[in-house]
């Protein structure tokens, strides 16, 4: 768990630059835009709109969330991201939150996005941390994770521009979300929308 402390720290200090670099609310990333309206249109569809934003930064994807019919709140590492959010969404809720101990009861929730959240957790805490997440699933309830992929058989470190990451297969990925309880049904995988050369990935499951 060493990397909590040096991920919040890393966001801290990057808040006012790491906001302005998602201001256009994914105007320039098609494929995570429409990825993210299936999943609230989905979420919508289980009769459960609450939905949290796991890693939610500075709170774009929250507020999309909200704009998409879903009551969404965002919970981030970082205690900086959460004061900026609050300031930037301020009918919006936004806490201080580890993914892997969310302040959320079981079963309550109708979705969760982890929006390249997941990227710094280290391959061998993940199956803990996605369990976390089916935790707090209502039956029926959706996971919309986004990752940098790898082609490779094994997950891969590379020096983030903020921390440490990992990228993985989309395979093993989808089987540790299997392994946690989730159906994995549906996934996109496309060329990079950066110059880091990692495959984006995103994948949508179910709970039983």
């Amino acid at each position: 768990m060493e990397h909590h402390g040096e991920t919040r720290a890393a966001y801290d200090g990057v808040v006012e630059l790491y906001a302005s670099l998602f201001a256009d609310r994914l105007e320039t990333h098609p494929f995570s835009r429409n990825m993210i309206g299936t999943f609230a249109e989905l979420v919508r569809g289980t009769g459960n709109p609450r939905a949290a934003d796991v890693g939610c930064g500075p709170g774009h994807l929250t507020a999309m969330l909200h704009e998409l019919g879903l009551d969404a709140f965002g919970l981030d590492l970082s205690p900086a991201m959460v004061h900026h959010a609050r300031r930037a969404h301020p009918a919006l809720r936004f806490d201080e939150a580890r993914m892997e101990a969310l302040p959320v009861e079981d079963g309550a929730l109708g979705g969760v996005l982890a929006h390249y959240s997941m990227i710094h957790t280290p391959p061998g805490e993940l199956p803990a941390l996605l369990a976390e997440q089916v935790r707090v699933l209502a039956p029926g309830g959706l996971l919309l994770a986004s990752f940098f992929a790898t082609e490779g058989p094994e997950p891969v470190r590379f020096d983030h521009k903020v921390t440490p990451a990992y990228s993985w297969p989309v395979d093993r990925f989808a089987e540790l979300l299997a392994g946690a309880g989730l159906v994995p049904f549906a996934r996109l995988l496309h060329d990079p929308a950066s110059e880091r050369g990692f495959l984006d990935a995103h994948v949508l499951a179910r709970l039983h």
